[in-house]
């Protein structure tokens, strides 16, 4: 049975720590590798760490002084991980019981090729309370579509469909990639971009993990004025212009081009929005409406 690690990154958690750490304690899958990091948290995360790491003695516990980012953080642990495969475990989320042992076998199933299984989650309010699953199905219970398989770069590249906390990663990689980009605001779709450049993505359709919506959740920061996650989204799709090969996968990236400079003007996220105008041109994909945007920005 290969060796999981699970990297559980806290920042601020403490109201919901309890309940994500004993969501590892009760996974069905016994290969385990823990490391806690902790984010320089200001609140009581750090005590409870420290007595979930005593309780657990086979648990690394690493509270870094000074708070450094998702990404940073993440690579701490990964710079430490011996597991074949590895989840990136936000600890105001939730692992059900079957989580680690259904994806193993997903990976097996799928192939060496596969850098990366995914699936469905539940998304539950701040009291634990269900609120919707991830994917949208019908009366049947069927995906429509069906969440892409295989070779999805240009998939990643037009739209956001994948769940972010319900990735299990191959090691090997996350190691070709030199971990998370450490000047990026957030970490997924730079590792969505590049991994599925040159490995396959595979989903599980199962519902492995419970994704928390609070107001401080990392999904809920975005289009703020100055907003450092959408200045980390353009960055990324340069990189991905950088490794599009065919008309296809360009057209798929100017969709998510698109999309942002639409979502940058509503938001007056002016500058950024003049960077998205300017990568459009480049990709040679500007229509009458994005002229129009482009111009609202003073591009």
């Amino acid at each position: 049975m290969p060796l999981v690690t699970i990297v559980a990154l806290c920042y601020n958690h403490a109201r919901f720590l309890a309940v994500a750490l004993d969501s590892i304690r009760a996974q069905t899958y016994a290969e385990l590798e823990v490391i806690l990091v902790d984010d320089a948290s200001t609140d009581g995360s750090p005590v409870l760490l420290r007595r979930y790491a005593a309780e657990n003695p086979g648990w690394q516990l690493h509270l870094l002084p000074e708070n450094v980012g998702n990404c940073r953080a993440f690579n701490v642990a990964l710079r430490l991980a011996k597991g074949d495969f590895i989840i990136d475990f936000a600890t105001d989320d939730v692992l059900l019981p079957e989580r680690v042992a259904r994806q193993v076998a997903a990976f097996a199933a799928a192939g060496p090729r596969c850098g990366m299984v995914y699936s469905d989650a539940e998304l539950i309010d701040e009291a634990g309370r269900f609120v919707r699953p991830h994917f949208r199905r019908d009366a049947q219970g069927r995906l429509h579509p069906r969440p892409a398989s295989g070779q999805v770069f240009a998939d990643v590249l037009a739209r956001y469909f994948i769940s972010t906390p319900t990735m299990l990663m191959r090691r090997a990689t996350l190691l070709a990639l030199g971990g998370y980009d450490e000047t990026l605001a957030y970490e997924d779709f730079d590792f969505w971009v590049r991994a599925s450049r040159d490995w396959e993505f595979h989903f599980l359709d199962a519902l492995t993990t419970q994704k928390r919506l609070h107001p401080q959740s990392m999904s809920r920061k975005g289009y703020r004025p100055h907003d450092p996650y959408l200045r980390s989204t353009i960055r990324v799709c340069h990189k991905a212009l950088a490794l599009c090969r065919t008309p296809t996968e360009r057209a798929a990236l100017a969709v998510r081009v698109r999309w942002e400079l639409r979502l940058a003007v509503r938001h007056r996220n002016l500058p950024e929005a003049r960077d998205l105008y300017q990568l459009l041109r480049e990709l040679r994909a500007v229509r009458p409406l994005d002229w129009v945007l482009g111009k609202l920005a003073g591009g």
